[in-house]
């Protein structure tokens, strides 16, 4: 992935237009930038009134994982350390009004480090019981 210019590289170039010396396609060519960029960076500049970058934004919604929703889950597996994602979800359901898939409360539990209990009732696992190809068609022999 392509990274940003250096803001000292955006400084030079607004320096040089504010200067005069060249219009910002011109100095776009001389610095080795495209004119778009120069555009958009001067623009920025009478926008803010700076010649660096503007403060990066953050993407995309903010976490429901707040400090409140972490501490419930910690109080809840300190209290019933075999609660299942099941028993969990269900819980911050009721308890935080927070609707929230298995597979996402397991990411949150991963980031704070916590474990969750597996179910030991489930359906065995039909390959459990086979060697290495020795009960097949056309094995060894």
């Amino acid at each position: 992935m392509p990274r940003a210019y250096s803001d000292d590289l955006r400084c030079k170039l607004l320096e040089a237009y504010e200067a005069g010396r060249g219009s910002l396609q011109e100095l776009a060519g001389q610095f080795g930038v495209s004119w778009g960029y120069s555009k958009k960076i001067r623009a920025q500049q009478l926008r803010t009134g700076r010649k660096q970058r503007p403060p990066q934004l953050q993407h995309g919604p903010a976490s429901r994982l707040t400090a409140a929703v972490e501490q419930q889950l910690r109080c809840a597996l300190r209290q019933q350390p075999d609660l299942t994602l099941a028993e969990m979800q269900q819980r911050l359901a009721e308890r935080a009004g927070l609707s929230i898939s298995r597979s996402r409360l397991w990411v949150w539990l991963q980031r704070l480090g916590l474990r969750h209990k597996t179910n030991r009732s489930g359906r065995e696992n039909k390959t459990a019981g086979r060697t290495s190809g020795a009960g097949r068609l056309g094995g060894n022999r």
